[in-house]
């Protein structure tokens, strides 16, 4: 049984495993999201994504990053917390939180051999940064189906409305 601690990686640690890989002809999946709640349409989508490939990374917003993204209320769960929950996850094989709100940096140091994305997604609406550092390293980009009806934004509603009945 894999220990999700072990899981957990630095960038720096994270390029090293990355070339090890390669060495060993194995194709890196990368995605990246914040993961505030990880509900069943994040865990269908992180299935479907390590199938792409032969190893999964996910790459996670830092708790100051969910912050400027989603507003002072978020994160709901510690970037820690929800590193160690996603690399419990028997399709995630590695988790590297990043502190800015773009994942540009660790794409570009990565260059995975594919990068997944919720189908919600586009090209054009991707961040044209992480777009740039996928492009130049030949990275496939591919769109997930989008499993509807889950949001961590409708969960957080949902318990707020339950609670002022």
């Amino acid at each position: 049984m894999k220990d999700p601690e072990k899981c957990l990686l630095s960038l720096e640690e994270a390029v090293i495993w990355r070339k090890e890989l390669r060495c060993a002809g194995k194709r890196l999946v990368v995605t990246n999201g914040c993961f505030d709640l990880v509900h069943r349409g994040h865990a269908s989508y992180l299935l479907e994504a390590a199938k792409l490939g032969d190893e999964l990374l996910v790459l996670i917003n830092s708790d100051a990053s969910v912050k400027a993204l989603k507003g002072d209320s978020r994160p709901i769960v510690s970037e820690a917390d929800r590193a160690y929950l996603l690399a419990a996850l028997e399709s995630v094989s590695r988790v590297v939180i990043f502190n800015s709100s773009r994942c540009d940096r660790e794409l570009a140091a990565l260059q995975p051999d594919i990068y997944a994305k919720a189908g919600d997604y586009t090209i054009e609406t991707l961040d044209a940064g992480e777009r740039a550092a996928l492009l130049d390293g030949n990275t496939e980009i591919v769109f997930m189906p989008f499993v509807s009806g889950f949001s961590t934004t409708n969960i957080v509603e949902k318990i707020s409305s339950t609670l002022t009945k």
